[in-house]
C-alpha cells in the first residue's frame, strides 16, 4: 500500500486559524459509507442523525501547557521544547529545536512565559531574561531516537505545577494565529491530564449540545488515550506498512466498558469522537481478543472489560472493526496516519472524493476546522 496514494491538494486558506464560535456552529460533513452519498450539515446538527440508544464514546484526555520556551543557561541560545511522555516525577521524554546543539549534558532554563504564541522569528530572536518568578532548569540527558528530534529531560523539580505559568498549548505548527483562550484548544469534558495534542474531533461540543442528545436518549462515556509522538509524525515511508507507530497510553475504566456493552446489547451504535477514541475502542477490543483466543468464549467473556496500557495499534485499510459502528472526525493532513485510519472505515475511494469535495466547497481543515460525521 502507498503512501501517495493518500495525498490530496489544499489551499493554505482552508487551514483553519481559529476555532468556530460557538463550538457547534462548524459545518460538518455527513458521509454515509454504505452509499457514499454526502450531506453537508453544521455540527448542532448532529442529534439528526443519532438514535436513542446510541452511545457517544468520547476522549477525556486533557491538553497539558507543554511547549515551553527558554535558552541554553550557558550561552543564552533560545530553544524550544514539546513535552512529550513523562518518565518519572522529573524526567520527561520532548521533541527539542534546534535538535543539532542539544547534546548531553546541556542545561536549559525556562523562566516565565509569553503573552502570546511565540512566532518562528521570536524563537529565533527572542532571549528572554531570567526574572523572579516561576523558574526551571533541566538537564539533556540523552537523545531517545537518533534523528527524530525527541531528548530525554531531567528537570531540578517537578514540572507540571509550573506548567500555567511557563508553558504554553501546544498548538501544531500549521496554526499561526495566537490563541486568545487556552481552554478553546481544550474540550469541554477533558478531565485526565496528559496530552500532548487535543482531541479535536471533540472540540465542537458544547455542554448545550451534549445535553440535548442526553435529552435525545444519547448516551455519552468517556475513555483517556493521551495524545503523544504520533500525531506530530508523518509517514515518511512509501510502502504504508513500514511506517513505526509508537506507544500512547489509554484507558477503558469499569463504567465505560458497561456503557459499551449495554449500547451493543440494546442494538445502540457506538460512535467514537475522534480517532483517538477509535484507537482505544479498537486496541481494547483487540488486547481482549488474544487474551480469551484459546478460550470458549461464554456471552460474558464476549463482553468488553476494562482495560489499560500502550497501544501501538496502527490502522489503515484492510483492518476489520470490530467495536466502532460510527466517527465523529476532523479533516486530516495528507498523507497522515489519521487519514488511513478513516480510509480504512469508509474505503480510500469515499473518502478521497468527500475530501476533494470539501475543499471544493471551502471547508475549514486540520484542528480548528471543521467535522465529519462517518456513518
Amino acid at each position: 500500500m502507498k503512501i501517495s496514494d493518500y495525498d490530496y491538494n489544499l489551499p493554505e486558506a482552508l487551514i483553519a486559524q481559529t476555532p468556530a464560535e460557538p463550538r457547534d456552529s462548524s459545518r460538518l460533513l455527513v458521509l454515509h459509507r454504505d452509499t457514499g452519498a454526502l450531506e453537508h450539515r453544521h455540527f448542532r446538527d448532529l442529534g439528526d442523525y443519532l438514535h436513542p440508544g446510541d452511545l457517544l464514546v468520547a476522549n477525556n484526555s486533557k491538553v497539558l501547557p507543554v511547549r515551553l520556551y527558554g535558552k541554553k543557561a550557558d550561552s543564552g541560545g533560545a530553544v524550544e521544547v514539546l513535552l512529550l511522555k513523562k518518565r518519572d516525577s522529573v524526567t520527561w521524554e520532548a521533541l527539542v529545536r534546534p535538535g543539532r546543539s542539544l547534546n548531553p549534558g546541556v542545561r536549559l532554563l525556562f523562566a516565565g512565559s509569553p503573552a502570546r504564541q511565540p512566532s518562528d522569528s521570536d524563537f529565533r530572536h527572542r532571549v528572554r531574561p531570567p526574572h523572579e518568578g516561576a523558574h526551571a532548569y533541566a538537564e539533556v540527558v540523552s537523545r531517545v531516537e537518533d534523528g527524530s528530534g525527541v531528548r530525554l529531560l531531567r528537570f531540578d523539580r517537578e514540572i507540571e505545577p509550573l506548567l500555567d505559568e511557563l508553558g504554553m498549548m501546544p498548538l501544531p505548527p500549521y496554526i499561526h494565529a495566537p490563541l486568545q483562550d487556552r481552554q478553546r484548544y481544550q474540550t469541554v469534558y477533558a478531565r485526565e491530564p496528559g496530552s500532548a495534542a487535543a482531541p479535536t474531533a471533540g472540540l465542537h461540543f458544547t455542554p448545550g449540545l451534549l445535553g440535548a442528545l442526553q435529552e435525545q436518549g444519547v448516551g455519552f462515556t468517556s475513555v483517556t488515550l493521551h495524545v503523544g509522538l504520533d500525531t506530530f509524525r508523518p509517514v515518511t515511508e512509501e510502502n504504508v506498512e513500514e511506517h513505526p507507530m509508537h506507544s500512547e497510553w489509554y484507558e477503558i475504566n469499569e463504567e465505560a466498558a458497561a456503557a459499551i456493552n449495554q449500547a451493543r446489547a440494546r442494538a445502540g451504535r457506538v460512535v467514537a469522537v475522534g480517532t483517538t477514541s477509535v484507537r482505544v475502542l479498537e486496541s481494547a477490543a483487540l488486547a481482549q481478543a488474544a487474551a480469551t483466543a484459546s478460550i470458549d468464549s461464554s456471552t460474558a467473556e464476549r463482553e468488553l472489560q476494562a482495560a489499560s496500557g500502550s497501544t501501538r495499534l496502527f490502522i489503515y485499510p484492510g483492518f476489520q472493526y470490530r467495536l466502532t459502528d460510527a466517527i465523529i472526525t476532523n479533516f486530516h493532513l495528507p498523507r497522515s496516519t489519521l487519514l488511513l485510519m478513516i480510509a480504512a472505515f469508509v474505503g480510500r475511494e469515499r473518502i478521497m472524493a468527500a475530501y476533494e469535495e470539501a475543499v471544493r466547497l471551502g471547508y475549514q481543515f486540520y484542528s480548528f476546522g471543521d467535522a465529519m460525521l462517518l456513518l
